[in-house]
Parts: structure tokens; C-alpha cells; sequence
């Protein structure tokens, strides 16, 4: 058996897309002088959310930084002017986007049963959440949902100074076990499966069936990748990952 089970957090435990999709669609539907239509625009946000985002994992700018980027590379094609005041940024993305996004936010309906099945397993392992978000919005998600209660720790760049795939060695020294006895389970293929499998841990895909950047359909992966379509799948698999 494992002696501690990571959980990826934005398209495992919580839908990020859909609520992403979901807060920027209002958004941009409302808007009177975009320069595109609506469907543009939201992809255009979606891009630019991944690439300031791995300017934030790559320690270039501030988790509020990013968001600032975001802004002014978006607000010009929402046909809207970009403030000079940091201030103001801060200001429109708290008010327009962020108060949606957090109403959108929604609970995979596999979770919960999962945490508590895991609960039960005789000598079961201890569970923490390993994600690349900022710690101050992912323990609110957690929190929303009723989560936090089932994980030890919820682990980020700022407790790790790393961010995945370079974070899982200092996930373990925390959790105070080896990399031999922890498995990492996650929707991205290569970042939440194979980098775990390089530092050493057991990967487990979570296939929820679409590719949490692209929208498209799932990737093809290796027959001996450890999959499961569910998260309800995985206590019955997890005491055979480990001898």
C-alpha cells in the first residue's frame, strides 16, 4: 500500500475549464466594442492564461503579476482601453472576472466518494493535494467544497519553491516519505503521470476523457500508463500500485 497518495487539483478534483470557459463567456458576451467574436475572445483568454502562467511557475512575475499580463494582452481585443494604474488591473480582474470564476467553480461528482472509500481502506495512506496553483485560491476551492478536511497538506510552489514536474522530491521530503511509496494522480499525461514516474513515484492517469488544454479529445497513451477513467476507480486499484 502507498504511504502517501498527491492529487493534482484543476481538472482532477475541481473543473478549471469549465469555469474558465464559463466566467470569461459571460464576459465577453457583454462586451459592446469587441474586436472578435466571442468565441475568439475566449480562446484568446485561454492562451493567455497558460502563458502567463508559466511565466508565474517560472518565477518571472508574481502570482498578481500574472494576472496584469493577462489583462493587458486581453482588454485591447475586448476593445477596451489598459490602465496605466497596476491598480485598476487588480481592480478588473477582482470585480469582472475573478467573482465569476469563483461562482463557476464545480466539484468533480467522483471525488468525494473516492476521499471516503480511501478513508476506509485498512492502513490506508495519507492524502495531500500537489498543485501548481496559487495556495490562497487552491485551499478556497478545497474549502468550498468541504475538501479540506481529507489532506494532510495542500502543497504549491510558494511551501515548495518548485513548481511541477520539479516539485515532486520536495512534495515527498515534506510528506516526510520516499518517492517509492507515494503515487500522484492527475488529468495531465506528461505532467502529472510521466514527471512523477521520473522523480521516482507511481503515475496515475486520470482520463477524464478531453484534454484539459486543447478541449480536444484525450492523448494516446502507453498501454503500461496506469489509467483510470474515475477517481471512484482508484482505492481499488491503489493496493496493488505498491507491493
Amino acid at each position: 500500500m502507498a504511504d502517501v497518495v498527491f492529487f493534482d487539483l484543476d481538472g482532477t478534483l475541481v473543473d478549471h475549464r469549465s469555469a474558465v470557459w464559463e466566467a470569461i463567456g459571460r464576459i465577453v458576451r457583454a462586451a459592446p466594442n469587441a474586436t472578435a467574436p466571442p468565441e475568439e475572445l475566449a480562446a484568446l483568454w485561454w492562451t493567455l492564461e497558460g502563458r502567463h502562467m508559466r511565466e508565474y511557475l517560472a518565477g518571472q512575475c508574481s502570482f498578481t503579476e500574472h494576472h496584469r499580463r493577462r489583462l493587458r494582452s486581453f482588454l485591447p481585443a475586448l476593445g477596451e482601453p489598459v490602465p496605466e494604474d497596476p491598480r485598476l488591473l487588480d481592480a478588473w480582474m477582482a470585480e469582472r472576472y475573478l467573482t465569476a470564476f469563483e461562482e463557476s467553480w464545480r466539484c468533480y461528482p467522483d471525488v468525494r466518494p473516492c476521499l471516503e472509500n480511501l478513508k476506509r481502506l485498512p492502513r490506508g495512506p495519507r492524502l495531500a493535494v500537489l498543485t501548481n496553483g496559487d495556495p490562497g485560491q487552491q485551499r478556497a476551492k478545497l474549502a468550498r467544497f468541504g475538501l479540506l478536511e481529507y489532506f494532510e497538506a495542500v502543497l504549491t510552489p510558494s511551501e515548495l519553491g518548485a513548481a511541477k514536474p520539479g516539485a515532486y522530491a520536495a512534495a515527498c521530503r515534506w510528506m516526510r516519505t520516499d518517492p517509492g511509496q507515494a503515487v500522484n494522480v492527475g488529468d495531465m499525461l506528461d505532467g502529472d503521470v510521466h514527471a512523477a514516474a521520473l522523480a521516482g513515484l507511481t503515475g496515475v492517469w486520470l482520463d477524464r476523457g478531453i484534454d484539459f488544454v486543447t478541449g480536444g479529445p484525450s492523448p494516446a497513451a502507453d498501454r503500461a500508463v496506469r489509467r483510470i477513467e474515475r477517481l471512484t476507480d482508484l482505492p481499488g486499484h491503489l493496493p496493488r500500485m505498491i507491493a
